[in-house]
């Protein structure tokens, strides 16, 4: 009877180690039928694959327009070059793809008593209409910027750098302002804007405020706005520098609709349409304030408003050839960019890998 007792104790300690094997293997194989079909949270990682960036750029911007050297729709005065200052936001959408608004400060700057040759007699027409200008510039502007080398699984695993482009729009507020001479046309007293900055939209230096006759050549001009459009276009590299920082180096063009950034695009009116406006005519006609010995031919005529005006032949008077600027091309600038960017969030995102 012991003999029994002994051996259905034994029996049913391996009938139980056997059941438990049994068990432990279609478990273990279950588990491993779910690891074969795991890919990963999904969900997880396709939010990391988006983050959002704060930055802020060190710029400079080169203007191009009526007041360039040459006539070359290209030409520029680099000597004129001016620093700029930004700061952005953008967000990534994908591995390619970045959406980024940036509001910039920058300043134009251009003359053409510095940047033209008065002794080249192409461009000497430039020097005699002494015109310049300075426009500090406040834009805003949104681009989509596609990145040639695709972004890895993260912003963790982002590529070390990548050549990229970009495009879209930009408002921007244009405030051209000139400085003033000592003296008005014919000696006439600025009083305390004698050789100060002035702003020139309010003067309508080519006639916006003023009755114009249907005859002049600038007849029907309207002022233009200092709220203006463009369209951004650049190309650059972004470099990482480690986890959470980028080095964006970009350079790009602002394509504007407006040909008044320096406040020069159509004809010279007669100096009489200004009235008692002695600003307004000191700005609209320069060539005056350039030493005698460099003008030549000067001629007198008698203005709307009865009084005389002794002018170099060609400059400030209405005839339809004596062109101020010219209209058929609309004005732009260059921005050149370094921008630091980090990335928002990052110390949590990174805390879920660990």
């Amino acid at each position: 009877m012991r003999r029994i007792c002994v051996g259905l104790i034994c029996f049913l300690i391996c009938a139980a180690h056997v059941s438990e094997a049994q068990f432990n293997r279609k478990t273990i194989k279950k588990n491993n039928k779910k690891i074969s079909k795991y890919r990963g949270r999904k969900e997880h990682f396709g939010k990391e694959k988006t983050y959002t960036a704060i930055g802020f750029s060190l710029n400079a911007t080169n203007y191009y327009g009526d007041l360039a050297p040459k006539p070359s729709r290209l030409s520029t005065d680099i000597s004129f070059t001016r620093p700029g200052i930004g700061i952005s936001l953008g967000h990534r959408f994908g591995p390619r793809y970045t959406i980024m608004s940036q509001f910039m400060f920058a300043t134009l700057r251009g003359s053409d008593k510095e940047s033209a040759d008065p002794n080249n007699t192409e461009y000497n027409g430039r020097y005699l209409r002494n015109m310049e200008f300075r426009n500090n510039i406040k834009e805003f502007t949104v681009v989509g910027v596609f990145d040639l080398f695709e972004n890895m699984a993260t912003y963790i695993s982002r590529v070390k750098w990548t050549p990229y482009i970009s495009a879209g729009g930009a408002v921007f507020i244009s405030t051209p302002r000139g400085r003033a001479p000592d003296t008005g046309i014919n000696g006439a007293d600025l009083g305390n804007d004698a050789g100060a900055w002035v702003k020139l939209r309010p003067l309508g230096t080519e006639g916006q405020h003023s009755k114009l006759e249907k005859t002049d050549a600038n007849y029907g001009i309207k002022p233009y706005s200092a709220v203006q459009f463009a369209i951004p276009v650049s190309v650059g590299a972004r470099f990482r520098i480690n986890e959470v920082l980028d080095l964006w180096a970009e350079i790009g063009f602002r394509y504007t609709f407006t040909d008044y950034l320096d406040d020069v695009s159509q004809n010279y009116v007669d100096l009489g349409v200004f009235g008692y406006n002695e600003l307004a005519k000191a700005m609209s006609y320069r060539t005056g304030e350039l030493p005698a010995e460099n003008l030549n031919a000067l001629v007198n005529y008698v203005g709307r408003d009865g009084k005389t005006y002794t002018i170099q032949a060609g400059y400030g008077s209405e005839y339809p050839t004596n062109i101020r600027g010219s209209s058929n091309d609309k004005d732009m600038y260059m921005v050149t960019s370094v921008r630091i960017t980090y990335i928002i969030g990052a110390t949590f995102h990174k805390a879920k890998f660990r």
